[in-house]
């Protein structure tokens, strides 16, 4: 149930108080991915995790702009501070609420949301009238053959599949010349870098011609099976 697509006595007649809300960022992905890869990757998770469960789901629409100031010095890269995002994530969980979605599973595609979603989720549990949880995609499935980096194999993959006019095909068998083999500037165990342009000059870390419609499909069944149970287990899951 996409709620952007219903009718508010839909929502009022709605039999179920699960709901899923994807969270994304709008960031450079390289000169071969959209600025808006993480919200498009977020959402076709969501959709498919959804469409795996046999119950109904509220599904909120994607919240697009994220914790993303790594990426400041690409263009297009647009983002909030923590303080903003967790508010603007706990205010919308607190909307869901109000109309009766008291489970809420976060759907996230981007990395640096990791560390607020997670906090403001537990604030919710802790302190709110919901029970909330953070699902990011990545941290789900199990590629031992490629690394995650960023607008990489993995990210450009799952692009490929569920979005495929979304990629630069020409842009993508060249961008690894000139992406990073990792993520930051390392000393020992300290990351010295804090922004993306410090390590890789064309926003790229890893290969994204590693990656292929194949492998997008073969991740989003696995994100969309974990998805799955997660819904199932936050569903039936004892609130007392």
């Amino acid at each position: 149930m996409q709620l952007t697509d219903c009718t508010w006595t839909d929502v009022e007649s709605a039999d179920t108080d699960l709901a899923v809300l994807p969270v994304g960022s709008t960031e450079q992905h390289g000169p071969h991915a959209p600025l808006g890869t993480d919200a498009l990757a977020a959402e076709a998770v969501a959709a498919a995790g959804v469409d795996a469960v046999d119950r109904d789901v509220a599904v909120g629409p994607p919240i697009p702009v994220g914790v993303s100031e790594e990426h400041r010095a690409f263009a297009g890269s647009l983002w909030v501070s923590e303080d903003t995002f967790r508010a603007y994530v706990r205010e919308t969980i607190e909307s869901l609420t109000h109309h009766g979605f008291d489970r809420i599973v976060v759907v996230n595609g981007h990395g640096g949301n990791v560390p607020a979603l997670r906090e403001v989720c537990a604030h919710i549990s802790r302190d709110g009238d919901a029970y909330a949880v953070p699902f990011t995609w990545f941290e789900a499935v199990d590629p031992a053959d490629v690394e995650m980096g960023h607008a990489g194999p993995l990210e450009t993959a799952l692009l490929e599949h569920v979005a495929p006019e979304s990629i630069d095909t020409e842009a993508k068998a060249t961008a690894g010349k000139n992406a990073a083999d990792r993520w930051g500037e390392w000393e020992g165990s300290v990351n010295l870098a804090y922004d993306t342009n410090e390590f890789s000059d064309n926003g790229v870390v890893g290969d994204p011609a590693d990656g292929s419609a194949k492998l997008g499909e073969r991740l989003l069944a696995e994100a969309t099976d974990a998805l799955a149970a997660l819904l199932e287990r936050v569903a039936e899951r004892s609130r007392d």
